[in-house]
């Protein structure tokens, strides 16, 4: 009897999985979920969506995709069971998550952190079509390693972009691109100063610049908010640990959201 081959990278089974919702001023009116991602909702009505990852994490080859309408006068927010988690992954294809929002109500994306673990490699894509007159309020939060593990990113690779768009012009671009000894790479002073959690909010809303003033006095040192155009607020957040990193997030997010956290966030 011949030996079997041997097992590769590109043979292991890999996740698969898509939520679609579509909300109205009369809540839930489309919703289509398939593979490994679900949609929960908590309370009555569709104001918000509780997203499941039930393969438990996200690692090379997986493929997770996302999407959400909210039409004018209906509100929606998006969040996560847990912590989204990127694990070690064979060989170099990374993860994907792609994510798109349509919003002309409003709309809170405020998924819980995302993990990273030592050689994991992670692709994400957030893209955002906002209406004249719609708010948008986000929430990304990263995590590189459990610090309370002694969890340390010396090989990975993370690839994130973000860029939001009304009435099809620009308002906002971001880009992280992290390989190789990301511990090293945080611990410069210029980049994280050692810091081991971060996170980047961004509000696009009429007169999201009123809340500038307030947001800055809750920050830490290790935060800074600004408004780089008219009806969008910016703030980039530091922190040791993801303990640190939510006790500066909560106050403002409710602030900026005028309701409490989404409750899985306090499970």
């Amino acid at each position: 009897m011949q030996d079997a081959a041997p097992i590769t990278a590109a043979d292991q089974p890999r996740s698969r999985g898509e939520v679609r919702v579509a909300v109205s001023p009369r809540g839930l009116s489309g919703l289509r979920q398939s593979g490994a991602m679900k949609a929960l909702f908590p309370r009555r009505g569709a104001e918000e969506a509780v997203l499941v990852n039930t393969s438990g994490g996200v690692t090379g080859g997986d493929r997770l995709r996302v999407s959400a309408s909210v039409a004018a006068g209906a509100h929606l927010t998006l969040t996560t069971q847990a912590c989204e988690r990127a694990y070690a992954a064979r060989g170099d294809a990374p993860g994907r998550i792609d994510t798109r929002l349509d919003v002309a109500g409003t709309l809170h994306w405020l998924p819980q952190e995302t993990i990273l673990f030592d050689r994991c490699r992670l692709s994400r894509r957030l893209s955002v079509d906002l209406a004249p007159g719609a708010r948008f309020l986000m929430c990304e939060a990263l995590l590189f390693g459990r610090l309370a593990r002694g969890e340390v990113l010396r090989d990975a690779a993370f690839r994130d972009r973000i860029a939001i768009r009304r009435a099809g012009r620009p308002v906002y671009a971001d880009g992280t691109d992290l390989a190789g000894d990301v511990a090293a790479t945080l611990d410069r002073p210029g980049v994280a100063a050692g810091a081991r959690a971060m996170a980047s909010v961004v509000l696009a809303a009429e007169g999201a610049e009123g809340h500038l003033g307030a947001v800055r006095s809750m920050l830490p040192d290790t935060a800074g908010a600004s408004c780089p155009a008219p009806d969008l607020l910016v703030l980039r957040a530091l922190a040791p640990d993801g303990f640190d990193l939510r006790a500066a997030l909560v106050p403002v997010l409710e602030r900026l959201s005028g309701r409490p956290i989404p409750s899985v966030w306090r499970i």
